[in-house]
């Protein structure tokens, strides 16, 4: 059947798919509308799976804390170029994501975009997106963080997101140095709160390594493990976060500066995030 110019442009504001896309829709819907939209959704299932291989390192973070910062959410929504990342409709559906996340709390984030916006899943608007825009788009991330006081922190770039718990907090005014906190993570890469939080498996690697490398410098084989062992003390100083100096004051460590805030102030947990 012939299909009207006015139809397509109906089409085409409905949907914001590209004119002639939406006049082969039609066409092949033979002007059914609703059929149209169908089909250009599942054109955009297409789009997305051949685009499954590319990488989408661009996007942006989104971030919510409660009013009384005792409970944190983040969601990373990442597409391929920063020309996207920066496009209304894309910023829009991330807020509305983060939004859903905040009324539901789902458990993770395969649950996340499992949810419904206007009767759609969130997977489904995604896909919808990923037709009109012609990127690999997706949630990469979606983080809970609970605490006794949450800050958060997001880089400039707005790639980069922190979450960080602090507790005892007492009675001391811990804003700057939560802010501090936050900023230090974002910088410094920790893997864990403290020493505790590194796996076993990532200790024998680093020892495995440790050893390897001072046999290769022909070290003898008594010395090794001793060397081995303080290197790996070196390297919980570098990747814990407690244990790390303290970049807005030198020769302190992170816990040495909370303690001095605040007796007994220290980190429970935090997330670190970024679209890279």
């Amino acid at each position: 059947m012939a299909v009207s110019a006015k139809d397509v442009k109906k089409l085409r504001d409905m949907t914001g798919v590209g004119m002639m896309d939406c006049k082969k829709a039609l066409t092949e819907t033979n002007g059914d509308f609703e059929a149209a939209v169908e089909l250009l959704r599942k054109k955009g299932q297409k789009v997305s799976a051949k685009r499954a291989d590319r990488k989408a390192s661009e996007g942006a973070i989104f971030v919510h804390t409660n009013e009384e910062a005792t409970e944190a959410l983040l969601v990373a929504f990442n597409c391929e170029t920063d020309f996207v990342a920066k496009n209304a409709e894309f910023v829009g559906l991330g807020e509305q994501i983060l939004a859903k996340a905040i009324a539901e709390k789902p458990a993770s984030k395969e649950d996340l975009v499992a949810l419904k916006l206007d009767e759609r899943t969130i997977t489904d608007h995604i896909t919808d997106l990923v037709g009109k825009i012609g990127e690999k788009i997706e949630v990469s991330a979606y983080e809970v963080l609970q605490g006794e006081k949450i800050f958060s922190y997001i880089h400039n770039t707005g790639k980069l997101g922190v979450l960080v718990a602090l507790k005892n907090v007492g009675d001391a005014d811990i804003s700057e140095a939560g802010s501090g906190i936050a900023m230090q993570i974002a910088a410094m890469k920790p893997l864990a709160v403290n020493r505790d939080g590194i796996s076993q498996e990532i200790i024998d690697k680093e020892l495995e390594i440790y050893r390897a490398q001072l046999i290769a410098e022909g070290k003898p084989e008594k010395m090794l493990d001793k060397i081995a062992q303080g290197k790996l003390n070196k390297f919980f100083k570098e990747r814990t976060l407690l244990d790390q100096e303290y970049v807005r004051m030198s020769k302190t460590s992170v816990a040495k500066f909370l303690n001095g805030v605040q007796k007994g102030l220290t980190v429970s947990n935090f997330k670190r995030v970024e679209i890279a």
